[in-house]
């Protein structure tokens, strides 16, 4: 007989105190892995909830706009004076001067022009819109009275939603006595109504002493690394005049010596100011003066309001700006005292302003109501009157330039590389092309479109026409990937069954395959499309940035997108222009889930499982 091995049976240790270890190691290695996984996750949740977050408390107050429901006479000798009733006539008026006239009818003790330029800078110049439109649509109107809305500025708009200032009131304890009731006038007061604000007052001295004080430490310091600096330069001086290379060393001494005699004098300022600022805040007994850098502080009593400009613990010296019915001693909690949080100097709406605006709220003919402007109107340098409209007929218009380039194209790209190519070398370089043009980055198809489309072919500038043209070649690769995957996805045994009875390759592909991949197509596309939506770069070198009111009419005609208008608004300094950049952040933002949605709706409602 033949011996015949035995293999060795392999044991597998489970029950020592090693393989015990072993498992309770791998179970620490992928609870720590699950770990990592949620922790990314939670990272990336808590960051995209602070983005949209901040994108929404910025964005929503663009929705709303402020307005004053005004009673305004249309004087027919403004409008109409020769009484024609021709709307070109009417529509030429000075409407603007009649919606004034009834702004300056509120408040009739503003009698000087510097005065009543300020109130006239409560309205937008767009103001009269309103009332214009109505009158050339009724010319009944001239000669008669009637309720209009006022759009206000952005600045008075801000300070309504809350971007003023916070007003702290206070009602008076003692017996208020005045000087007068115009012009600079004194109030004194029975009780210590005003000591409190006088040691805020002080107190907020010092903290300007000790925050210019550390400036100046500050400047000491860069100061000795100046003279640093310049010691070493004539060190390297004296080198060099042995050896005749002295070049721009001496040029550079006196300009340092300069900057250092320059600091210096900031530093002897910032201690002169520091030490008047101390010597006030240690004379607590002494009255002080309210600079703009500090709180505002008002009195609202008779009926009327006075900015004080100095104060002390026993009453205050200030300026009337709104009318006081009475100088009759005023009883205790009658009267109120008034303090504006931030400092006027760092406020877009002056005191006289904060006045104005808070007693044409308190008359109850302010409103806010729903922007619609921002959705029918153009683009405007006044933030009060900028809208998207012409931003998102260019988007449209562009969208469609490239949706009827790329679909076509791209399904009969798609469909000749995947059915009817021959697999040889060109194929497969014309495939590898087309993926790496999927990873180009999108400002190289902005420089090939100005060079090719606009300085080759002429087309004309800022047009959605051109801007269609770039951005279906920055999709165009997407499209044909997804097409193919979509054709690939379909089982080879329907085009097999197909062909067994009796269709031509072109007919199993056109009238059995391509409507099975039809929904990944057009899933494919329009994620393609919302990709479109959202580019920039490329725009941008074709001169879809330009500042452009009118809506556009055509592909031919100069427009604008709506991420090039959120990177123009982006880069302006009003205040108002930041809600109005996050507002139409929040409408890209809506079109690109809505794009998304559809695809993924699209994609559960057709796709077919094999």
């Amino acid at each position: 007989m033949t011996d015949v091995t035995i293999p060795v049976v392999r044991t597998i240790d489970v029950s020592t105190e090693a393989a015990k270890a072993r498992v309770r190691a791998r179970y620490r290695a992928e609870a720590r892995f699950k770990f990592y996984g949620v922790a990314a996750i939670a990272v990336t949740a808590i960051f995209l909830v602070v983005v949209l977050a901040d994108i929404l408390t910025k964005g929503i107050p663009a929705f709303t706009q402020h307005e004053l429901n005004m009673q305004v006479k249309i004087d027919a000798a403004e409008i109409d004076p020769q009484g024609t009733r021709n709307p070109e006539t009417i529509r030429a008026g000075d409407f603007q001067l009649l919606v004034r006239d009834a702004l300056r009818a509120q408040f009739p003790e503003v009698t000087d022009r510097p005065g009543r330029r300020l109130l006239d800078g409560l309205l937008s110049s767009g103001a009269s819109d309103v009332l214009r439109d109505r009158a050339v649509a009724n010319p009944v109107l001239i000669g008669q009275t009637i309720a209009v809305p006022v759009l206000l500025s952005d600045d008075a708009d801000l300070y309504y939603k809350g971007r003023g200032t916070p007003i702290l009131r206070s009602p008076g304890q003692g017996s208020a006595t005045l000087s007068g009731m115009a012009g600079e006038i004194t109030i004194r007061t029975s009780g210590k109504d005003f000591a409190e604000r006088t040691i805020e007052v002080k107190r907020l001295l010092s903290v300007r002493a000790r925050a210019e004080r550390t400036e100046a430490a500050r400047l000491s310091r860069v100061i000795a690394a100046v003279n640093a600096r310049k010691t070493a330069l004539e060190a390297s001086l004296a080198e060099a005049r042995n050896t005749g290379r002295i070049g721009g060393l001496e040029e550079r001494i006196k300009a340092t010596g300069d900057e250092a005699d320059a600091l210096s004098q900031r530093v002897k300022q910032l201690e002169e100011s520091a030490a008047s600022l101390q010597a006030r805040f240690d004379n607590h007994s002494g009255s002080e003066a309210l600079t703009p850098e500090l709180p505002s502080l008002l009195v609202a009593i008779n009926g009327g309001l006075v900015k004080a400009t100095e104060i002390d613990s026993s009453g205050i010296k200030g300026d009337v700006i709104l009318p006081l019915k009475s100088d009759a001693e005023a009883k205790p909690g009658s009267w109120q005292i008034v303090v504006y949080s931030t400092p006027e100097s760092d406020r877009r709406v002056a005191d006289k302003e904060v006045a104005w605006l808070e007693r044409l709220r308190e008359a109850g003919i302010v409103e806010s109501k729903f922007n619609w402007a921002f959705f029918t109107s153009g683009d405007s340098r006044e933030p009060e009157l900028a809208g998207i409209r012409g931003a998102l007929i260019g988007s449209a218009l562009t969208l469609l330039v490239t949706l009827g380039l790329c679909v076509p194209f791209g399904v009969a790209g798609a469909v000749y590389l995947e059915e009817f190519a021959p697999k040889n070398r060109l194929t497969e370089l014309i495939e590898v092309n087309i993926n790496n043009l999927a990873a180009v980055p999108s400002i190289v198809f902005g420089l090939l479109g100005l060079a090719v489309f606009l300085n080759f072919f002429g087309l004309p500038r800022s047009a959605p026409l051109v801007g269609g043209l770039v951005l279906a070649l920055l999709v165009l690769p997407t499209i044909i990937i997804a097409s193919r995957a979509a054709l690939k996805a379909v089982p080879p045994s329907i085009k097999e069954a197909a062909l067994g009875v009796g269709a031509s390759h072109q007919q199993a592909i056109f009238h059995h395959v391509l409507p099975l991949a039809m929904p990944g197509i057009m899933t494919g596309t329009i994620i393609g499309m919302a990709h479109a939506l959202g580019e920039t770069a490329p725009l941008l070198m074709i001169g879809m940035l330009a500042f452009i009111v009118e809506v556009p009419n055509g592909i031919t005609a100069a427009a604008t997108v709506l991420p090039a208008q959120i990177y123009l608004w982006s880069d302006l300094p009003e205040i108002a222009f930041q809600a109005k950049t996050a507002a139409a952040i929040i409408v890209l933002l809506m079109f690109l889930f809505v794009m998304n949605g559809l695809a993924i709706f699209l994609r559960k409602r057709f796709e077919r499982r094999w």
